[in-house]
């Protein structure tokens, strides 16, 4: 038997793949390059299904011999392992993302006379049309949960930004831009204290409570179906915060941070020109492992906010407190910092590889906004969160607007800066 080699996400089974597998079977043994999740991630959204779960729906599929992981998007290796006399895909791959793909499998396959097979393009079905229907049918609280962590395992970082509505929610889920055939979006939402309380026109300290804070997230889970990360402050009280972990596990947040403080909560940005205070090792601890116990579902991530270069308390500081919290059961770390360049962020993740034991480390550089996201992930980054842009973008927005009527005493100046009024009642699905 010839041996032919089809690789393929198989996210969303539909006939097109069906058909692919039928075709292949007509020339030989049929083998499935099952591409990870990792290899998906890197140039597209996370599949809905896990690799084990889309491997045994591959696996029962009739005309299939065998399924083996493919780790990259580059069939390359699969291919110079196996040497199958044909490759099969679907002819949809000759622009984009996957054009160079192509052209590497086919030039792997003159190594030994290898041929590709390309099947006609399945008409009336579109894995975009399907995500779309699924995005309509939403997503259930466990599933939204987990899917934080299947990110930070899947791809090189996670990029997270801040959403404080549900119209802000719709942004975050739907933005996608599309960079010579890599489509980048945002992974998920950051629920931050910061804009909860801005957007209420009160101060950042905790006036705002945890059940006034959940409206917002209410409005973002019936809206959206991307992870969610809270701001959780301080976590307040070691008896109240077990409640709050309990809250947002049952609301589908996938982690809350907490960071290493104690009294009244004061924005971090402002370092040591207002008092605070850095609660100790042993208390925050003791707080990590109280919210570790409370959690029911164990996908549920709490992250520890390390405060100590933004308090001046030093580098050695800041990795000692990390080794202990690790110790405690924390599921991932924040280094946090306020200085504009991002030396001491660096400095702190080129130490931290040091760790025998590691987790996810995440950094949000809002003062230190000159970084990109690869530099930070070769630094070690798993997670990036932009805090607050949203928010800071619209009031300017908000702001110019309020005062071009003011001096003009008609709308009519501010039109170029408007959305058509019929945009934006369509903006929302069912407006219309």
């Amino acid at each position: 038997m010839k041996k032919v080699y089809v690789g393929m996400s198989a996210d969303l089974v539909h006939p097109g793949h069906l058909n692919v597998i039928k075709e292949a079977k007509k020339l030989g043994e049929v083998t499935i390059g099952l591409l990870t999740d990792e290899a998906i991630a890197s140039y597209k959204r996370l599949p809905h299904m896990e690799y084990e779960q889309r491997k045994e729906v591959i696996e029962n599929i009739k005309g299939v011999k065998e399924v083996v992981p493919q780790n990259t998007l580059d069939y390359r290796p699969n291919l110079r392992k196996l040497k199958p006399d044909f490759v099969v895909h679907g002819d949809d791959w000759k622009e984009g993302v996957q054009s160079q793909t192509r052209r590497q499998v086919i030039d792997v396959l003159k190594e030994w006379d290898g041929k590709l097979v390309e099947v006609p393009y399945t008409e009336g079905i579109s894995s975009t049309k399907l995500n779309k229907a699924l995005k309509e049918i939403g997503i259930t609280p466990d599933l939204r949960v987990k899917r934080l962590r299947r990110l930070i395992n899947a791809k090189d970082i996670v990029r997270i930004i801040e959403a404080h509505s549900g119209l802000t929610g719709l942004i975050v889920e739907n933005t996608q831009v599309n960079i010579n055939g890599e489509v980048r979006e945002f992974d998920g939402m950051w629920a931050s204290s910061l804009t909860d309380s801005t957007i209420k026109g009160k101060p950042d300290i905790e006036a705002v409570d945890i059940t006034a804070r959940t409206e917002n997230i209410n409005d973002l889970v019936e809206v959206t179906t991307k992870p969610i990360i809270f701001d959780g402050d301080t976590g307040g009280k070691i008896e109240h915060f077990v409640f709050t972990v309990r809250t947002l596990e049952r609301l589908g947040v996938s982690a809350i941070i907490i960071e290493d403080k104690v009294g009244l909560k004061k924005n971090s940005l402002f370092g040591t020109e207002v008092p605070q205070e850095q609660d100790t090792i042993e208390g925050f601890c003791e707080k990590i492992r109280a919210g570790k116990r409370a959690q029911v579902n164990q996908d549920f991530m709490i992250i520890s906010r390390i405060e100590s270069l933004i308090l001046k308390q030093g580098l050695d500081d800041a990795l000692e407190r990390a080794q202990a919290y690790i110790k405690a059961g924390v599921d991932a770390v924040m280094i946090h910092s306020k200085q504009d360049s991002p030396k001491e962020i660096l400095d702190f993740c080129e130490e931290y590889k040091n760790f025998e034991r590691r987790v996810p480390l995440v950094a949000v550089p809002s003062t230190y906004d000159t970084i990109y996201e690869d530099e930070l992930a070769d630094a070690g980054v798993n997670v990036v969160i932009y805090a607050n842009q949203l928010l800071r973008s619209a009031y300017p927005a908000m702001l110019n607007t309020a005062k071009t009527i003011l001096t003009n005493k008609r709308s009519y100046e501010a039109r170029e800066n408007l959305m058509p009024i019929k945009d934006i009642l369509t903006l929302i699905p069912g407006g219309k």
